[in-house]
């Protein structure tokens, strides 16, 4: 069972959402609030169902929002960020080798967001 991590930083509030086994599966931004970063959170969970834009691949269909956006970073790792119903981006993943990790980091939010509970460190 998958998990919100609250964690405070020098600059504001932040979550992690975390799989069953620890592992950080998605990153939020810094938010200046306790009370935004469980919007946030609230957000993730909602839009977490979306479908997939492959921005990898050339000529991609552009899809509406919410979406997950695959993409590469500049040190060639595929990245995936959810965009809520609005544009905005409320979680990132952390840079995988290969598309297919990618990809699972994907299922792994759709599985693990919607009944994942809320802990604060």
């Amino acid at each position: 069972m998958g998990k919100f991590v609250i964690k405070e930083t020098k600059s504001g509030v932040k979550f992690d959402l975390k799989a069953g086994n620890g592992e950080v599966i998605a990153t939020s931004e810094i938010y200046n609030t306790e009370s935004a970063c469980k919007n946030g959170i609230e957000s993730v969970k909602s839009n977490c169902t979306a479908d997939v834009e492959d921005q990898t691949v050339a000529n991609f269909a552009q899809l509406k929002h919410p979406k997950y956006e695959v993409y590469t970073d500049k040190s060639g790792e595929f990245r995936f960020r959810l965009k809520a119903r609005n544009g905005e981006i409320i979680a990132t993943s952390e840079g995988y080798k290969t598309k297919p990790s990618c990809m699972n980091g994907i299922e792994s939010v759709k599985k693990n967001a919607p009944a994942a509970e809320t802990v604060k460190e």
